[in-house]
C-alpha cells in the first residue's frame, strides 16, 4: 500500500518487461534502437554509448564534501520525512539529489532496506549524473528536465535491471532554476501510475518551502532596514512612505520607479540614478547595501523627491548626517539603461564632486534649497532582482516578438525575423534550418533529413556555422534531431558535456566550442506540420541557458512557426495562382509584320492579380494590341482574367472594331458577375481594358479604353504623349457606350500599353511617375525589348503591390510596292479584266506558284460582290507573310458557307474559296464590308 496525504493507494504488479530487455540487448550488440523504445530512453542510450559507458560498471563517484545545509536539503527534509511515514512498510527508496546529481538525502519506507541495500543505494554522496551512472531516474530527469520514469531494462547499468524509478526536477519558484531532483526507487514489479501524482505533489511541497525561505530572507532585510531607520535621529531629512511618495504620479511613473529600483538591486553596489517623471519632476533613487542579523546580504532602494516635505503625517523621521559614500573607483555609467545614467562617485565625495553635505537629487546646489522628501522604495537580494529583471525582459521580448515576427508573407524573411528578435536579448547566435519543400510552400516528405541552412544570425559574423544554403545532416543524438523527433525543445546547458552533439561532427563542433557554450534546439511546428528547427546558441554570456530560456525560446519559435506556416501556405497559394496566371497569358508572340513587340509581366509582391496582355494578328496585315486588369487578387482574379482574355481574343478575331469589342466584354463581365453573385455576393467582378488596332497599310491606329490608363505614344523624333482617349467606364457597369479614336502612327513610332500597377503607387504621385515614364520612353531608337527593361527598372515601384503588364510595339509600314488596288464598277464583264491584272501583279512579285489559287479566289469573291453587293467594288492584293486577297463593297450583307446540293446551280463558290485559302472571313466597315482570303505564297 502506498499512502500520501492520508489516502492509501494500492500498487499493482507491472508487466514482465521483456520488450525493453530485448531492445536493450539489441542496442548493446550494435543494432538500431527499436521503434517501441520511448524517445527519452533511446536518446539517453545513445548518449551513454557516445560517452563510452559500460553497462556492467558498478562504481560511481562519491563526494564527501556535499553541503548538508544546502537550501534544497533544508526545504526537502520535512517533506521526505512525511513521505517515509506514508510509504512505511514498503520497499520504497526516496532520495533528493542536487542539480549536479549528487544524492543529499535518503529515506526508506522499510527500515531494513537501509541495512540490506549496497552503499550506492543507501548512502548520500554518490553522483547519479547520466555521464557517470548511465540511464537512470536522477540523471535522466536532469537531462530531460521533466518528470521521468525508468523501468527495469531501460536502465543502462546492469545493477539497476530489477528496479524502477520515477524522478522529477525541483525548481526554485523565483528563478525557475533546477535546485535538485526528487526520486522514488522501488522494485520493478511494483510500478504504479499513481506514483506520478504523488511525486508531483511532493515536489510542489518542496518548492513551496523554498519560496518561504526566500520570503524569510527578504523579511530579514526589511527588518534590518527598519532597525537602522529607528536608530536615526530626527533632522532635516524626512522619510515618507511609497504610497505617499507616489501621490500625484501616473501609474507609468510608478512602474518606471519599480523597474529602476529592481535594476539597481541587481547591480549589487552603491549607486544613484535620476528618473524623470511625467510631470517634469525628477526622482533620485539611491541604493544602499545592507546585511540582516541572520547574514542575508541585500540592498535597500530609497527614493528622494525634490521639494519641501509633505504636510501630512510622516512614517518615520530620520536625520542623515552625511550623504552615503559610494565605493571606490571611477565614475561608471550604465548607458544601456533606458531612463538615464547610473553614476558611481569616488569615496569621500558627494555626487556633485565636492566635500560636505549635499543632497542628491536637489534642484540646485544652493544650501538654502528646500530639503527633499525621502522614503524606502524596495529591498531585496541581487540574485532575486536579477531573476525579476530577466523575467520582465522575457515578457518584453515576447511582446516585441508579436510585432517583429511575421511582418511579411515570405518564409525566409519570417525566419530571419525570428533570429533578429532573439539576438542578442536571448541568444548570441541563431541558426534556422528548413526543408527545401517548405521554402517552396509545400510540406516536406522528410522534414528530418531534408534540412537546409536558411538563416545564420549572430552578434558576430566569424562564428563557423554552416553557411546559408548548405544541406545540414544531423545525427540521431544531436539536439536538433532529438527535438524534431520528440516535438519538444532540447536544452544543452554545457555543450562540452553534450556527447551526442560533439560526436556528430567532432571537428566542426570543436571549432564552434571556441565561440559558444550552451544550446537550445526548438522544433518549428505549426498546425501539426514540421517546418524545421531553430538552434539558439549562447557564448558571450557566461551563464548557460536555463529552463526559463528554453520556455522563452519555445514561445518565440511557436510564434515564428505559425507565421512561417502562414507564409508557406501563402507561398503555395501564390505559386498556384502565379502558375495559373502564367498559363493563361500568351506563351509566345504570334508571327506578324505589323509591329515589333516586347512584353513583360511582373506579379505583385503580396499577391497575384488578374493583369493580362495580348497580341492578336488580324486580317489585312493588321494587328490587335490589348492590355487588361481584373479587379482584385488571388485565384478568382486569375481565373476571371483567363476567361476575359479568351473572350476578348475571340471578339477581336471576329474583326470587330475596338469599341464593339469592349461592348461585348462589358456584357460578358456583367453576366459573369450576375452568375457568380449567388455563390459569393462579396466577390464583384470588374475589369479595365485598352484595345488598339494598328493597320500597317495605312499607318493608322484605332484605340478604345474601358476605365484603363491611356497608352503612351512615342513619335520617331522622341516626342512622348499620352493621347486623350475617352476613358469609358470599367467593364461590368453596363449601359454606357465606348468611343474609339483613330490616330496616325508613322513608321518607327512606339505604342506603349500598360496596367495601372506601373504608375500607381501609394508612396508616389501619379504625375511624377508619368514624368518618369516620359523620360524613360524618350529614346525612339531603342528596341522594344530594351524599352521594357528600362521602364521596369526606372519607373516600376521597387516593391509593387499590384501586378504590372507592359506591352511595347514599334510600328512598321507595309511597302506600297507590296500593295495592289483596283476599283471597278459592279459589272460582270470586268471580272476577267481584274483576273488578268492580278495575274500580272503576281508575276511581278514572283508568285507564279500562287497564281492559280489566287485567280480562282479572286474570281469567286469579285463575282459575289458584283452579283450580291452594292456600289463600287474594290479589289486589293497584299503581299505579306501570305498573299491576302480582299474584295470590298458597300453592302452589309455577308456570304455564308453552305453545302450545295447536287441539284443546286450555285452555292459552291465559297466552298471552293475555303478549300483553296488558308483562312477567310468578313470584316465590316463603317460603310460596307470586306471579304478576305489568305493563301500561301507557294499556292498552298
Amino acid at each position: 500500500m502506498v499512502r500520501f496525504g492520508g489516502t492509501p493507494t494500492p500498487t499493482r504488479r507491472a508487466a514482465g518487461g521483456t520488450e525493453p530487455a530485448r531492445s536493450r540487448e539489441r542496442f548493446l550488440e550494435g543494432g538500431p534502437v527499436e521503434a517501441g523504445v520511448r524517445a527519452p530512453i533511446s536518446s539517453s542510450w545513445q548518449r551513454c554509448r557516445s560517452l563510452g559507458l559500460s553497462p556492467d560498471r558498478s562504481d560511481l563517484p562519491f563526494r564527501d564534501d556535499y553541503d548538508t545545509e544546502a537550501r534544497i536539503v533544508r526545504a526537502a527534509a520535512p517533506v521526505l520525512d512525511r513521505l517515509r511515514d506514508r510509504f512505511a512498510g514498503s520497499q520504497m527508496n526516496i532520495c533528493v539529489a542536487d542539480a549536479s546529481g549528487t544524492v543529499l538525502l535518503r529515506r526508506f519506507g522499510e527500515a531494513s532496506l537501509a541495512r540490506s541495500l549496497p552503499a550506492i543505494q543507501r548512502v548520500p554522496g554518490f553522483v547519479f549524473a547520466e555521464q557517470f551512472a548511465g540511464t537512470n531516474g536522477i540523471g535522466l530527469a536532469l537531462a530531460e528536465r521533466q518528470l521521468i520514469r525508468v523501468y527495469g531494462a531501460e536502465h543502462f547499468a546492469e545493477r539497476a535491471q530489477t528496479s524502477a524509478c520515477r524522478a522529477l526536477p525541483v525548481r526554485d519558484p523565483l528563478s525557475g532554476r533546477i535546485e535538485g531532483v526528487l526520486c522514488f526507487g522501488y522494485p520493478r514489479g511494483f510500478d504504479d501510475p499513481a506514483l506520478a501524482t504523488v511525486i508531483r505533489k511532493a515536489a510542489r511541497a518542496i518548492e513551496r518551502r523554498l519560496l518561504r525561505h526566500s520570503s524569510a530572507r527578504e523579511r530579514a532585510l526589511l527588518r534590518a532596514y527598519l532597525d537602522t531607520e529607528a536608530e536615526a535621529a530626527v533632522g532635516r531629512h524626512y522619510t515618507i512612505g511609497l504610497d505617499e511618495l507616489a501621490l500625484g504620479q501616473h501609474s507609468r511613473d510608478r512602474a518606471i520607479l519599480m523597474e529602476t529600483a529592481t535594476e539597481l538591486i541587481s547591480c549589487a553596489q552603491r549607486a544613484a540614478v535620476h528618473v524623470p517623471l511625467s510631470d517634469g519632476r525628477r526622482v533620485t533613487l539611491l541604493s544602499r547595501p545592507m546585511t540582516s542579523a541572520t547574514g542575508v546580504v541585500g540592498l535597500a532602494i530609497e527614493a528622494v523627491l525634490p521639494g519641501p516635505a509633505p504636510r501630512h503625517p510622516l512614517v518615520a523621521p530620520r536625520q542623515v548626517d552625511e550623504v552615503p559614500v559610494f565605493p571606490a573607483g571611477p565614475a561608471a555609467s550604465y548607458a544601456g539603461h533606458p531612463l538615464g545614467a547610473v553614476t558611481v562617485a569616488a569615496p569621500g565625495r558627494t555626487a556633485t564632486g565636492g566635500k560636505g553635505v549635499t543632497c542628491l537629487g536637489a534642484p540646485d546646489d544652493h544650501p538654502a534649497a528646500a530639503p527633499p522628501s525621502r522614503g524606502l522604495l524596495l529591498v531585496g537580494e541581487p540574485e532575486v532582482a536579477r531573476h525579476a529583471l530577466a523575467a520582465r525582459r522575457r515578457l518584453e521580448l515576447l511582446s516585441e516578438a508579436s510585432t517583429r515576427i511575421g511582418t511579411t508573407l515570405d518564409v525566409r524573411r519570417t525566419a530571419q525575423e525570428l533570429a533578429e528578435t532573439a539576438v542578442p536579448q536571448l541568444a548570441d547566435y541563431v541558426t534556422i534550418d528548413l526543408p527545401e519543400a517548405v521554402l517552396r510552400g509545400e510540406e516536406s516528405a522528410d522534414p528530418h533529413g531534408d534540412l537546409h541552412r536558411t538563416v545564420v544570425h549572430g552578434i558576430r559574423d566569424d562564428c563557423p556555422f554552416h553557411p546559408v544554403g548548405k544541406q545540414v545532416d544531423y545525427g540521431p543524438t544531436t539536439p536538433q534531431l532529438r527535438c524534431l523527433t520528440d516535438g519538444e525543445p532540447v536544452l544543452e546547458p554545457d555543450l562540452e558535456a553534450a556527447a551526442g552533439w560533439l560526436a556528430h561532427d567532432p571537428e566542426h563542433s570543436g571549432d564552434l566550442l571556441a565561440h559558444v557554450h550552451s544550446l537550445i534546439a526548438v522544433p518549428l511546428v505549426a498546425r501539426g506540420v514540421v517546418l524545421g528547427v531553430a538552434a539558439f546558441y549562447r557564448g558571450r554570456d557566461p551563464a548557460p541557458f536555463g529552463d526559463d530560456d528554453r520556455s522563452l525560446a519555445q514561445d518565440l519559435a511557436s510564434r515564428a512557426a505559425l507565421s512561417i506556416d502562414n507564409a508557406r501556405r501563402y507561398t503555395r497559394e501564390r505559386t498556384m495562382v502565379l502558375a495559373l496566371q502564367r498559363s493563361l497569358l500568351p506563351h509566345g508572340l504570334p508571327e506578324q509584320d505589323a509591329v515589333d513587340v516586347a512584353h513583360r509581366y511582373l506579379p505583385a509582391e503580396s499577391d497575384v492579380g488578374g493583369d493580362w496582355y495580348d497580341v492578336i494578328p488580324l486580317s489585312g496585315s493588321r494587328v490587335g494590341l490589348m492590355v487588361g486588369d481584373v479587379v482584385g487578387h488571388g485565384m478568382l482574379s486569375a481565373a476571371t482574367m483567363g476567361r476575359l482574355r479568351t473572350a476578348a481574343r475571340s471578339f477581336a478575331e471576329l474583326d470587330l472594331p475596338p469599341d464593339e469589342v469592349l461592348i461585348h466584354l462589358d456584357n460578358l463581365v456583367g453576366r459573369l458577375d450576375r452568375e457568380d453573385a449567388a455563390d459569393d455576393e462579396a466577390d464583384i467582378i470588374g475589369a479595365t481594358c485598352l484595345y488598339a488596332i494598328y493597320d500597317p497599310t495605312t499607318q493608322r491606329c484605332t484605340m478604345a479604353r474601358a476605365g484603363h490608363p491611356p497608352p503612351a505614344l512615342v513619335s520617331p523624333d522622341g516626342t512622348v504623349s499620352f493621347p486623350e482617349l475617352p476613358a469609358g467606364p470599367p467593364l461590368g457597369l453596363g449601359g454606357l457606350p465606348f468611343e474609339a479614336v483613330e490616330t496616325g502612327l508613322p513608321e518607327g513610332s512606339q505604342l506603349v500599353l500598360y496596367t495601372d500597377g506601373l504608375i500607381e503607387d501609394r508612396h508616389r504621385d501619379v504625375d511624377d511617375v508619368l514624368d518618369q515614364l516620359r523620360e524613360a520612353l524618350a529614346y525612339p531608337e531603342r528596341p522594344p525589348e530594351e524599352t521594357c527593361q528600362v521602364v521596369l527598372h526606372s519607373v516600376a515601384p521597387a516593391h509593387p503591390y499590384d501586378d504590372i503588364a507592359l506591352l511595347v510595339a514599334r510600328t512598321r509600314a507595309l511597302d506600297p510596292g507590296r500593295i495592289a488596288t483596283w476599283d471597278l464598277l459592279p459589272d460582270p464583264a470586268l471580272v476577267g479584266d481584274v483576273r488578268a491584272r492580278a495575274m500580272r501583279q503576281l508575276a511581278d512579285w514572283g508568285l507564279d506558284e500562287a497564281a492559280f489559287a489566287a485567280e480562282l479566289i479572286l474570281s469567286e469573291l469579285v463575282t459575289n460582290a458584283v452579283r450580291h453587293g452594292s456600289g463600287s467594288v474594290r479589289v486589293r492584293l497584299l503581299l505579306d507573310r501570305t498573299l491576302i486577297c480582299e474584295v470590298s463593297d458597300a453592302s452589309n450583307t455577308a456570304p455564308h458557307l453552305r453545302r450545295a446540293a447536287s441539284t443546286d446551280e450555285g452555292g459552291r463558290g465559297l466552298f471552293l474559296v475555303a478549300q483553296l485559302a488558308q483562312s477567310w472571313g468578313t470584316r465590316y466597315l463603317p460603310q460596307g464590308k470586306v471579304i478576305w482570303a489568305e493563301c500561301g505564297l507557294d499556292g498552298t
